[in-house]
């Protein structure tokens, strides 16, 4: 269903909850990830807060293409609770972060 990896996306959550931290790695996680990877990354930020419904993920993913205009790092870091976000994003998208993160402990 994504192109991005649920463990990649795992990572992004406990590094963004890390932000004091893990902002250097964060960066260049993100950074790292193709262009489908990132769009998709801020497609899920958008569902888990509420922006798009899960049904209209693939609008959400146009729209996430269309308008990626800053760096995908810098748009997530600057977006407050982006990691809580991600993990209701992949809870409406019908996936387990927790399992995910689990497996990164």
């Amino acid at each position: 269903m994504l192109a991005i990896s649920t463990g990649k996306v795992a990572q992004i959550i406990l590094m963004g909850h890390e932000m004091g931290r893990a902002e250097g790695e964060l960066r260049g996680l993100v950074e790292a990830l193709n262009e489908d990877e990132q769009a998709e990354l801020v497609a899920i930020m958008w569902v888990g807060r509420g922006s798009f419904e899960a049904e209209d993920f693939a609008e959400a993913l146009a729209t996430a293409r269309a308008e990626a205009t800053t760096p995908t790092a810098d748009y997530l870091i600057g977006t407050p609770h982006f990691a809580d976000h991600l993990e209701s994003g992949l809870s409406e998208l019908g996936v387990d972060p927790t399992d995910a993160e689990g497996d990164l402990l």
